[in-house]
C-alpha cells in the first residue's frame, strides 16, 4: 500500500475528509495521512468539548441534522419531520439504509437514546430536557419529540456543529451515563475506528464503512452526501509544527491541518503543496469580569473597549495580515447573524478617549489580571 502521492496543506475539518480525494488516484487502496491540530485521548464526544474529539467523531458517527455551507440545518439521517400546530410535538422519522458499523439497524430507541445522553452534557440539550415532556418510539424508524413547552431552537440544537453535536449511537452505548466516558466506538459514520491501531496521543486509524449510505444530495459543509472516495486515513500528532512541515514536504504526510503563518513561506513555492485557506465561524472575544472592581463600572469597561484593537492581537496570535480577518461582528461575518449594529472596533485604538473614560468612570489604580493573555 502507498499514501497519495499529491501533497495538500490545508485547514481541514474532519467532514473534509470525505471529499478531499476527488482526483482519481492509481493505488490498489488510497490512503490519506494527516497531521491535525491536537493529538486524540478521548474518544467520547459527549464528555469533552475538545475539537479533535469532535472531529473523530463526525467520522465514524452521523447525525440527525446538519449544518450546509449557509448555516441552515438539513436533514442528515432523518428522511422528513413534521411539528405540531401547537409546537409541541415533532415527529422525526429517519432514512432507509441507516446501519451501525457491527450491521445492527439504527432505530427510534436508539436515537431517543443518543439524545436524553447528549442532553445531560451540552447547553442547547440541558435547555430542550427541562422543556421536554418525553420522546417516544411510535415504530423502528420514526420518533417523537414531546414538549411541555414550545422549544424554538430543537432543529438547530439537533444539528449544532460543535462543540457537543448530537451524534447517534446505539442504545447499548448511548444508555451509558454522560459522566462515564466511552470505550466502544461502534458508530454509523462513513468511517470505522480502528481500535485495533490506537496509540492515544499518538497515532490512530480510520477505514472506509463500505455499508455506509450516503444522502442523495450533493455535499454542503456538513450536510448532504458525505462520498468517501479514500479506504483509510491515518491520523499522526505531530507536537512540533515544524516536524510536521518537514514531514510533508518530505512526502511523509499528505495534509497538515492546520499551518502557522509564520511557516506559510518554508512551502509557499512548493508546486507539489497546496496551501489553502479555509475561513471558520470562530472569534476569539475579550471577557471582562463584570461583577468585581473595577470592571462594574460601565464606563472603565468602555474605556478597554477604546484602548485595544483587534489588529493589535492578530498580529501578536497570527502575524501574517493574509492569514486572518478583521471582523467586529458579534455573531461572526459572513454569518446570517452578521451585524455591524453597535461595532466599535475600527482597527486602531484610540488612546485619548479611553483616558478620558478612566477618569470619568473614577479609576481608582484597581489592579486587573488577565487570565489568559
Amino acid at each position: 500500500m502507498t499514501s497519495i502521492t499529491r501533497r495538500t496543506a490545508l485547514t481541514l475539518s474532519a467532514a473534509a475528509l470525505l471529499t478531499v480525494a476527488s482526483k482519481s488516484y492509481a493505488q490498489e487502496k488510497k490512503i490519506l495521512k494527516l497531521a491535525p491540530h491536537a493529538a486524540l485521548r478521548i474518544l467520547d464526544p459527549v464528555t469533552t468539548p475538545a475539537y479533535i474529539t469532535r472531529n473523530h467523531g463526525y467520522m465514524i458517527y452521523d447525525t440527525l441534522f446538519s449544518i450546509d455551507a449557509q448555516y441552515r440545518p438539513q436533514p442528515q439521517m432523518v428522511k422528513e419531520w413534521t411539528v405540531s400546530d401547537d409546537k409541541l410535538t415533532y415527529t422525526f422519522k429517519l432514512r432507509d439504509g441507516l446501519a451501525f458499523h457491527d450491521g445492527a439497524p439504527v432505530t427510534a430507541e436508539d436515537c431517543i437514546a443518543s439524545i436524553t445522553r447528549w442532553s445531560k452534557r451540552d447547553v442547547i440539550g440541558v435547555r430542550l430536557a427541562a422543556a421536554m415532556a418525553g420522546m417516544t418510539a411510535v415504530d423502528d424508524n420514526t420518533f417523537t419529540v414531546n414538549l411541555k413547552q414550545p422549544f424554538g431552537p430543537i432543529i438547530e440544537g439537533f444539528s449544532k456543529p460543535s462543540s457537543i453535536p448530537l451524534f447517534i449511537m446505539p442504545k447499548r452505548i448511548a444508555d451509558t451515563p454522560a459522566d462515564k466516558a466511552l470505550t466502544d466506538t461502534t458508530g454509523s459514520g462513513p468511517f470505522k475506528f480502528v481500535a485495533s491501531e490506537f496509540q492515544p496521543g499518538v497515532r490512530w486509524v480510520y477505514e472506509r464503512n463500505t455499508a455506509y449510505v450516503p444522502r442523495s444530495e450533493p455535499p454542503s459543509a456538513l450536510s448532504g452526501g458525505k462520498v468517501v472516495k479514500i479506504d483509510r486515513v491515518e491520523a499522526i500528532w505531530f507536537p512540533s509544527r515544524q516536524t510536521a512541515v518537514n514531514a510533508l514536504q518530505k512526502g511523509e504526510i499528505d495534509i497538515i491541518e492546520n499551518l502557522n503563518a509564520d511557516q506559510r513561506p518554508l512551502i509557499a513555492n512548493n508546486k507539489d503543496i497546496t496551501i489553502t485557506r479555509k475561513a471558520g465561524p470562530n472569534q476569539a472575544t475579550v471577557r471582562m469580569n463584570w461583577s468585581q472592581p473595577p470592571f462594574n463600572n460601565l464606563k472603565i469597561r468602555q474605556a478597554v473597549q477604546a484602548a485595544i484593537a483587534q489588529r493589535d492581537y492578530m498580529d501578536a496570535a497570527v502575524g501574517d495580515p493574509k492569514s486572518y480577518e478583521l471582523c467586529g461582528a458579534m455573531f461572526g461575518c459572513g454569518t446570517m447573524l452578521e451585524s455591524n449594529i453597535g461595532v466599535v472596533d475600527r482597527g486602531e485604538p484610540d488612546l485619548a478617549k479611553a483616558k478620558a473614560l478612566l477618569k470619568e468612570g473614577g479609576y481608582k489604580g484597581e489592579k486587573v489580571v488577565i487570565i489568559t493573555p
